[in-house]
C-alpha cells in the first residue's frame, strides 16, 4: 500500500521537508483490521497510533446500566487512538472497533516518541495533533451540553456524512445522546427541511 495518503495527512496538518517526511513514514507499518475486529479493547493499553487510510471505525464504552454508548466515529484519512491510554499508559475504558474492513498505518508509542524527540518538525506536528484532539474533545463535550439533539444531528450530518452509511442507527443515537425514537423523529424532521 502506498504511503502517500499518510504523507498527505501529515503535511496537510504541518508541512515539512520531503526527506524528513520520507524518514518519518518509514516508521509506520501497514496493518489491516477486519470488520468487527478490535483495534483496542477496554482494559487494555493503547500501544499504537493508527492512521486510517481506508475504512470506518467507532469507539464505544458502556454506561452504568451496561448499555453500549458510542463515543466517536473514525472515517478514512483520520487518526485513531485513545489519547489518555496511549500517552499515559493507562488501561482504556473505551473499545475501538472496525465497522468495515480497515487498512492503514500504525506506529508504536516508543517509535513515535523517538521521532518526536529527534525531529523538531515532527515534534511540532505532534503538539498540533494533541491540541487538535483536545479541541475536538472539548467541542464534543460542550455540544452535548449546549446543543439540542436536532443541532447535534445537523452537525454530524454536515461534518461526517459517512457515519450514516456505515454505522447502525442505535450507534448514531447513542453518540448523539438521544433515544432511537428521538433519532427517527429528528431524521424525519430534517428531511422535511
Amino acid at each position: 500500500m502506498d504511503k502517500q495518503g499518510l504523507k498527505n495527512y501529515i503535511i496537510k496538518n504541518l508541512p515539512f521537508p520531503d526527506q524528513t517526511l520520507d524518514h518519518v513514514v518509514e516508521y509506520f507499518e501497514e496493518i489491516t483490521i477486519s470488520k468487527d475486529d478490535f483495534f483496542l479493547k477496554e482494559g487494555k493499553i493503547n500501544e499504537h497510533y493508527f492512521f486510517l487510510q481506508s475504512g470506518f471505525m467507532r469507539a464505544f464504552t458502556y454506561d452504568t446500566n451496561g448499555n453500549e454508548i458510542t463515543t466517536n466515529f473514525y472515517q478514512k484519512d483520520s487518526v485513531v487512538f485513545e489519547v489518555s491510554s496511549f500517552y499515559l499508559k493507562t488501561k482504556s475504558t473505551e473499545n475501538i472497533q472496525a465497522v468495515t474492513d480497515c487498512r492503514g498505518y500504525a506506529i508504536s508509542y516508543e517509535q513515535l516518541n523517538l521521532l518526536l524527540h529527534d525531529i523538531p518538525e515532527f515534534r511540532a506536528y505532534g503538539v498540533k495533533m494533541l491540541a487538535r484532539e483536545y479541541v475536538l474533545y472539548k467541542k464534543r463535550a460542550l455540544e452535548l451540553i449546549n446543543l439540542s439533539g436536532e443541532a447535534r444531528y445537523e452537525n454530524l450530518i454536515t461534518t461526517n456524512k459517512e457515519v450514516f452509511q456505515f454505522a447502525q442507527l442505535k450507534q448514531i443515537a447513542s453518540y448523539l445522546n438521544v433515544t432511537d425514537t428521538s433519532l427517527s423523529r429528528i431524521r424525519r424532521e430534517f428531511l422535511k427541511k
